[in-house]
């Protein structure tokens, strides 16, 4: 591996050892935890952060759509629709945290059709209906994960897609693997619960849902995660 990678990563992996920070608000706990790693952040995440890619090649848009990502983070899913994105009439990038925004505003730079905007996922509204939202590894780290979801699915126009890809542990794990996994990744402020899979499905019933597994860099073990689409 080339020693740069490395380091980059090493920084990553040294936040991710001490965790999620305390703190009074989601915002402040995002700034610091986040603030050390947000310039290597997606060199790591995108060996952690599987499936991204194929979901947006999943997702039927038509020309001028109105896509709407909640917990964008750094914007890297812009690069997944490759030369469909000059097509999209808009892309909204919402996210509460601040290193991580200033990274899609320098991605977004030269992007007309893509607004970068400092909001929380359970209250941010559009203008209007839209196409399609992105819930991308971002539904086990909100809190009020439930509010979130309908917020998203609220401000779908008819036939419109929520698309999401996360973590999740399954009833098919014994409940030691359930614990490890919980446990692991709850330390650094990701929240794994199959009730999100179960809220989805059942919100949207005209969807579809694969669970699949990929190792984690570095580690040998695989965590589970599932990826959804499902239409209002």
């Amino acid at each position: 591996m080339n020693p740069a990678r490395f380091v980059a990563d090493a920084r990553v992996m040294l936040a991710m050892l001490r965790g999620m920070p305390g703190g009074p608000d989601t915002q402040s706990r995002l700034q610091a935890f986040y603030a050390p790693q947000a310039q290597a952040y997606d060199a790591f995440r995108e060996r952690l952060l599987r499936g991204r890619a194929e979901l947006i090649a999943s997702l039927d848009l038509a020309d001028g759509a109105h896509v709407v990502e909640l917990g964008a983070g750094t914007g890297r899913n812009l690069e997944h629709f490759g030369p469909r994105l000059a097509k999209l009439g808009r892309v909204d990038l919402i996210d509460l945290c601040p290193p991580l925004l200033d990274q899609a505003r320098r991605r977004a730079a030269h992007l007309p059709n893509v607004r970068v905007i400092a909001a929380d996922a359970c209250t941010w509204r559009p203008e209007g209906p839209v196409d399609c939202v992105i819930l991308s590894y971002s539904l086990t780290m909100i809190p009020e994960w439930r509010r979130a979801l309908v917020n998203a699915i609220s401000m779908l126009a008819s036939g419109g897609v929520l698309a999401v890809a996360d973590f999740t542990v399954s009833p098919a794990q014994n409940a030691l693997a359930r614990r490890f996994w919980k446990a692991w990744f709850g330390h650094d402020g990701v929240h794994l619960d199959h009730a999100h899979v179960e809220a989805l499905c059942a919100c949207l019933p005209r969807h579809r849902f694969g669970e699949y597994r990929a190792p984690l860099p570095y580690l040998g073990l695989k965590a589970r995660y599932y990826l959804f689409t499902g239409q209002r």
